[in-house]
């Protein structure tokens, strides 16, 4: 049975379209929803079975850990075990919005949501139609992206249906997400905050609020349990072949793979940061369909602005940071 998709507006969702989508999520059914980074897809966070049913779904392991979704910052409390300083002033800047936090994870939260791990990474996004949606469940919401496991993640509602199409229940249509890409993860349990994931939030800012964060390895091993999601080495990715390149061989690349016989895409980024991540994979998805043998992408520059735009595409083409 195909997926049944409600159209909604982003700024005003209809009431009666948000009721019955939080029905299906109180029922332990799965919903995909747009956020400010990318479509989530969600269910219950404090119903076992209803979070197995997102590994099934996404074909997730075990070991990549979800994230919980509030409708309002208060309602962590509802998640976490505790919530130290650190977060505290974290969330008074960047929540609602696309900053995810680790915190320790309350013991009625399954150990599902968690990977197994003694942590949950929490965040209140900034979207009309999310947070109508979690508010009406009246249930905090674990939600990763709306796409088969290292796929490309969805921006739009067409997306999670060419992926998702029958193994979920619903997808409420709110348009393309503003973003474009994954948020920003830190884990404020240890005596310093460490970054985890790279996203729309910049280092530089949350390092205006906290001090000078930590990193983590830039890669585990697949059977590794994370304390978040996105650390796996290969993300985030087209299901044509990704190579990266840099600017400057970009023409002799493509030259030499369509004089090999090759259907090639030519994938330039803008020089804003900012508009290359909300168009990243909204352009991906389109070359997805071109029937390309290889997609052929512009390496990014390495610095700060830039970081999270490099580190999907290199993880998309499954190959080290640098």
């Amino acid at each position: 049975m195909n997926t049944k998709t409600l159209r909604v507006d982003s700024t005003n969702p209809d009431p009666v379209a948000i009721a019955h989508a939080a029905e299906l999520l109180r029922a332990g059914r799965l919903v995909a929803f747009p956020t400010e980074t990318v479509y989530g897809l969600g269910a219950n966070a404090l119903d076992p079975a209803a979070v197995r049913s997102i590994y099934t779904a996404k074909g997730r392991p075990g070991t990549n850990p979800l994230i919980v979704h509030v409708a309002e910052p208060a309602q962590v409390l509802n998640v976490a075990a505790a919530w130290p300083e650190t977060a505290q002033r974290l969330a008074a800047v960047f929540w609602p919005g696309p900053l995810t936090i680790v915190v320790p994870k309350a013991a009625h939260v399954p150990a599902e949501v968690a990977a197994g791990g003694p942590t949950v990474a929490v965040r209140c996004p900034n979207h009309p139609v999310a947070r109508a949606l979690i508010a009406a469940a009246g249930v905090p919401v674990a939600a990763p992206s709306a796409n088969r496991s290292t796929e490309l993640s969805p921006t739009r509602a067409e997306h999670v249906i060419k992926g998702l199409n029958g193994l979920i229940d619903l997808v409420l249509d709110g348009g393309a997400c503003p973003g474009g890409i994954e948020s920003t993860v830190v884990d404020v349990t240890g005596d310093t905050v460490r970054l985890l994931r790279l996203g729309l939030i910049p280092v530089a800012m949350l390092e205006h609020v906290v001090g000078e964060l930590a990193t983590h390895g830039n890669r585990e091993p697949a059977d590794f349990v994370a304390r978040a999601p996105g650390q796996m080495a290969k993300h985030y990715s087209p299901r044509t072949p990704l190579r990266l390149v840099a600017d400057a061989d970009l023409e002799a690349e493509f030259i030499t793979a369509c004089h090999a016989g090759k259907k090639c895409g030519l994938l330039r980024l803008p020089d804003n940061p900012e508009l290359a991540a909300t168009m990243l994979y909204d352009t991906l998805h389109d070359m997805d369909e071109s029937g390309f043998d290889l997609i052929l992408a512009e390496l990014p520059p390495n610095t700060p602005a830039w970081a999270a735009v490099r580190d999907r595409l290199m993880r998309a083409a499954a190959i080290g940071c640098a």
